[in-house]
């Protein structure tokens, strides 16, 4: 008996002196704010029992309650967060605050040190290394690589066309994938191999995002215990041996200037990995374990994110038959019915494609929440302080739909916004698909290049056939795997075009 009152007494007084550090943050969060239905103690953490889609519509209703006022607090637990969607607050967040959440330090388990989730210290000096791997000259050489992957996926769409629904996610994943490994390591896992275990990396996000929302699952110790721990440690295993094959082939060929060591493509174009190697020194640069991580970090960047993009660009096209007919006449002036390839050059002439694809990224961000750490106290623009201690949502989605910047049809789909007289936003941050400020995407070039061209390729020779929408706001269910995805998959019909190409870019 003794012993349980010593025990609560010592409980009371760990309490009582924890808040009482804490009185500061209590103090700045109680002026903000927040969700009707949270509760005393866990805050709102029983907002994420379930599914992605519920923690997905969960993560919306904090983002349209902070339209209101620019910014709401939610308590998880005992941690502290802030929604904001209000530009010129993001536009601060972004650029002081580069610390990543702690929340990222379980993706640091799954990618290490690699540049999207690194501490600071190391993602400056990796930046550096970076940047020049991605300007403009080299991201072009790999406009070939799209193209044999646009005919890979155009052949293997014609087998899919018919009267019945398809899930489109498998083709369009698979050709991510490919196009981003044969760019980052020269070498192809999935279009050749549909049943490569490469795939299991989208998995082992998967779980990953569900240990960020589900406290049960965050603990090393307690995660141990549930059947996701055994997936993900087996995709890890071959990921892993996966990247460290390449790379020690990769290297062996630079050092030694062996030839059977060359990697598939043209040897004048160089994959990212032999860049970094040459970037960062060397035999005296990276190793092997800096080298698998930032390998891992530009497959994570590039590859779902773009698979997404393309998957729900296709299904707004399928919701919407008049602006997909305006894509294919647009095509259809740039090519006419010729058999030629694309070209570099066509892809600046896919002007409306690229509106269209700008819409799509608006409505639906592959990345719809950035997270970041609050070191110090800040003082936002619209005058709100947030506490040192806390971290902070940065809701790309809600800012991408906010009405206040957007107007009242922010929530429509609408590529002619994206005209140049209609396309005057007040602030940068009101539109910031690929991030923003110094820790933003380095690869949107690449990532636009590649989507443009497979798409232009899909509805070169197909038509899109989907549920058609009564109104101008698409009706589509989401949910949170990492990246945000279609909850009910991405289904549609196919229609082969009466001028179809498949012949002529099979040769």
């Amino acid at each position: 008996m003794i012993v349980c009152i010593v025990l609560i007494l010592l409980a009371i007084i760990w309490t009582v002196q924890y808040r009482y550090r804490r009185r500061k943050m209590y103090e700045l969060a109680s002026k903000i704010s927040h969700p009707k239905d949270e509760l005393p103690f866990i805050g709102v953490a029983h907002k994420f029992i379930g599914n992605t889609e519920v923690t997905m519509t969960s993560m919306k209703q904090f983002s349209y309650e902070a339209m209101e006022s620019g910014i709401t607090r939610v308590w998880l637990n005992h941690i502290l967060y802030f929604v904001m969607v209000n530009p010129a607050d993001l536009e601060k967040v972004l650029r002081t605050c580069l610390e990543k959440d702690n929340l990222h330090k379980l993706m640091r388990k799954f990618l290490g040190n690699g540049g999207i989730f690194a501490p600071v210290p190391i993602w400056r000096r990796r930046r550096k290394i970076l940047m020049p791997a991605f300007n403009s000259k080299i991201v072009e050489g790999f406009l070939d690589i799209f193209l044999e992957q646009s005919q890979i996926v155009t052949k293997k769409l014609a087998s899919l066309c018919g009267p019945e629904a398809v899930n489109l996610w498998p083709t369009v994943f698979a050709y991510s994938l490919d196009a981003i490994s044969e760019s980052t390591m020269g070498v192809k896992y999935t279009q050749t191999d549909a049943n490569s275990e490469f795939l299991n990396f989208s998995e082992s996000l998967n779980i990953v995002s569900q240990r960020v929302f589900h406290l049960w699952l965050r603990p090393d110790w307690l995660f141990r215990f549930f059947p996701q721990y055994t997936k993900y440690k087996k995709c890890l295993q071959v990921i892993h041996e996966r990247s460290d094959e390449k790379i020690q082939w990769v290297t062996l060929y630079l050092l030694k200037k062996c030839q059977e060591f060359l990697f598939s493509g043209d040897p004048k174009r160089k994959s990212f990995l032999e860049l970094l190697i040459k970037l960062s020194g060397g035999d005296k640069g990276y190793g092997n374990l800096e080298l698998r991580e930032e390998m891992m970090s530009i497959f994570i960047a590039g590859t779902d994110t773009s698979a997404v993009t393309i998957g729900f660009t296709l299904i707004l096209l399928g919701k919407y038959p008049d602006i997909q007919q305006k894509v294919y006449e647009e095509i259809q002036e740039v090519f006419g019915d010729s058999d030629r390839p694309l070209v570099k050059g066509d892809l600046l002439k896919l002007k409306y494609l690229e509106r269209v694809v700008k819409e799509s990224l608006r409505l639906f961000p592959p990345l719809p929440f950035i997270n970041r750490r609050v070191e110090r106290d800040i003082i936002l623009p619209s005058g709100v302080t947030i506490p040192s201690g806390s971290g902070i949502f940065v809701s790309i989605f809600g800012a991408h739909r906010d009405p206040k910047y957007w107007g009242p049809d922010a929530e429509h789909f609408d590529p002619d916004r994206f005209l140049p007289e209609r396309y005057n936003l007040q602030h940068a941050c009101s539109y910031m698909p690929f991030s923003y400020g110094p820790r933003n995407c380095v690869g949107s070039q690449f990532a636009f290049m590649s989507i443009k061209t497979v798409l232009s390729s899909i509805l070169r020779n197909f038509k899109i056939i989907g549920e058609p929408e009564t109104g101008s706001i698409p009706n589509i269910r989401l949910k949170l795997d990492f990246t945000l995805k279609a909850a009910e998959g991405y289904y549609v019909k196919l229609e082969k075009r009466k001028t179809c190409h498949l012949q002529s870019q099979q040769n």
